[in-house]
């Protein structure tokens, strides 16, 4: 018996929903991506701890995988785990007036649709990520001049040999699509967010705002995994992209968004080796014509 197999046995005595050779591409935005060995959604601590204990001792690899928005999955797969929060780790519940919880695998809407119901102001920009809030949290997302690190109060999270934490704001490194998390190894449980009381309404006419901004400019009609490089200093990437001339330029399946030359789309079953051939010759174009070296916000797993 192998480690996966191990894995997937644990998984099911401890009534996970575990299943074997599952294709990544039902759980990616870009629709892209091969077989995992083992996918199991985890719907409490209790399962996540052991589960990890177990891949801890027997040197199984895994990987945590919210909504697969900002991550494309190689052709071959994923030799390992890949887990998922579930249950549990998607409730939402308010502290106290102005102090959210919310666990990792809720997706990022729900927390903002949340607040707004509450009148809490402070993650409308948010509106229409299309990630969960444990990886917002993990890559300090940010749009519209907000950002995670505005309003997360704490993190919870549970370290790779099983043993639970927690980070208070001023410890959690927040940068530039960055956190501590990208380099600790910890996986994020759940989060606090400090917000401030609004009307409901006008909380509501900002985040339909926001919406409707991302509907004109962004090619939401298409699987992607949203943009695809960050912003270099003093510039912008799509902007630069566009410059080059390189605005629907086609590898295989995969092209640079006619809408939006930041994002790469799915046009037409795209490979991970599309992409990734198109990101590379994206960065040599505009490197060599403008000096700007492009760095990836999208994580290749």
């Amino acid at each position: 018996m192998d480690t996966t197999d191990i894995i997937y046995n644990c998984a099911q005595k401890l009534d996970c929903d575990a299943r074997r050779f599952e294709p990544m591409s039902r759980h990616t935005s870009f629709k892209i991506g091969g077989k995992a060995d083992v996918y199991i959604k985890v719907t409490n601590l209790s399962q996540l701890m052991k589960i990890l204990k177990e891949c801890d001792a027997c040197k199984e690899k895994y990987i945590l995988l919210g909504n697969g928005s900002n991550v494309l999955v190689p052709d071959e797969g994923i030799h390992g785990t890949v887990l998922r929060l579930d249950g549990d780790f998607r409730n939402i519940s308010l502290i106290d007036d102005t102090t959210i919880y919310c666990g990792a695998g809720a997706a990022l809407g729900s927390l903002c649709k949340f607040a707004q119901k509450c009148g809490l102001s402070g993650l409308e920009y948010a509106w229409g990520i299309p990630g969960t809030v444990g990886g917002a949290v993990f890559m300090n997302a940010g749009a519209y001049g907000g950002e995670m690190k505005d309003v997360v109060y704490s993190v919870s999270h549970i370290t790779n040999s099983g043993d639970i934490g927690r980070i208070e704001a001023a410890d959690l490194g927040f940068g530039y699509r960055t956190s501590v998390y990208r380099k600790n190894g910890c996986i994020i449980t759940g989060a606090v967010f400090k917000l401030k009381k609004d009307d409901p309404e006008e909380i509501q006419n900002r985040m339909n705002d926001y919406m409707n901004r991302r509907s004109a400019k962004q090619p939401l009609e298409y699987p992607s995994a949203g943009s695809v490089f960050k912003r270099p200093e003093g510039a912008f990437a799509g902007a630069l992209i566009e410059q080059c001339g390189l605005k629907g330029m086609t590898v295989g399946g995969a092209q640079v968004s006619e809408k939006h030359a930041g994002f790469i789309i799915n046009k037409s079953k795209a490979t991970a080796n599309d992409v990734k051939q198109l990101v590379s010759e994206i960065q040599k174009t505009v490197e060599d014509e403008t000096g700007y070296k492009l760095e990836c916000e999208l994580i290749f797993l």
